[in-house]
């Protein structure tokens, strides 16, 4: 089956599209990509990946035509942000 795996980090965006044995969880796809070799620096015990902006368990079936997303955590310079009254 044809799924996509996106990932980006600070300083470039991928999205692979790829296909994959059928019956394939997410995990095994994301393997299958090669990302966690281009970015060594990905952690799927930590980080959360999900399909289409909807985030999922690493052991969910991939679906044909679907958008693998590895999202990273997001992080603000307390310095450059503005101190918002609360």
């Amino acid at each position: 089956m044809n799924v996509g795996v996106a990932y980006a980090d600070r300083f470039k965006q991928v999205w692979l599209k790829l296909e994959v044995p059928d019956g394939s969880t997410l995990r095994q796809a994301i393997e299958h990509s090669g990302l966690l070799r281009q970015f060594p620096e990905i952690d799927l015990e930590k980080q959360k990946v999900g399909i289409f902006g909807k985030v999922m368990k690493l052991d969910a079936p991939a679906e044909e035509g679907a958008r693998i997303e590895i999202y990273r955590a997001i992080t603000a310079d307390p310095e450059l942000v503005e101190r918002r009254d609360t």
